[in-house]
């Protein structure tokens, strides 16, 4: 699993733009740049929909007071289930980027996959946030139950950056 120091992998999300489908390299969102990147098991599902996406809505000016120039959501979804629930949740109105990690592929680079079969949930991933600067890991906080969302919601990330 990645960890504090780490540099991310190069990896192409997918978000609905205005064309349909458009490729985004995660490289151009975080070179040179502050971000935060939060992951979640699903768009819709009951803790991000209610609980993890809001986090990050409420405290989203606070972070960028602290520096935090895009706050970034994965999921392991497709791009037209991001866009429905970005406008569902308000993170598209209040300026989060919500990216597809539709194939895993970044979420497996990571080591944050996970299988839940009874919920329906495979190749999901762990819910978490992180800090990145210029690329490089600075805070990770990783939840070790996926229906829980307190070490990763918008606050801890915030109460990090003191």
């Amino acid at each position: 699993m990645i960890s504090v120091g780490d540099t991310l992998p190069n990896a192409t999300f997918t978000r609905l733009g205005t064309e349909g489908p458009e490729a985004v390299e995660l490289s151009t969102l975080t070179n040179g740049r502050k971000v935060a990147i939060f992951a979640v098991p699903g768009a819709f599902t009951p803790t991000c929909h209610s609980a993890h996406v809001p986090s990050f809505i409420r405290t989203k000016d606070q972070l960028s007071q602290k520096g935090i120039e895009d706050i970034i959501c994965v999921s392991v979804n497709d791009p037209f289930v991001m866009k429905a629930w970005g406008e569902a949740t308000g993170a598209e109105t209040a300026g989060l980027t919500l990216l597809a990690d539709a194939e895993s592929s970044f979420t497996a680079a990571i080591g944050m996959q996970f299988d839940a079969p009874p919920a329906g949930l495979l190749a999901r991933s762990k819910r978490y946030a992180l800090l990145a600067e210029d690329g490089v890991v600075k805070v990770l906080n990783v939840e070790e139950n996926p229906g829980q969302c307190e070490l990763s919601a918008g606050e801890a990330l915030l109460d990090a950056l003191g």
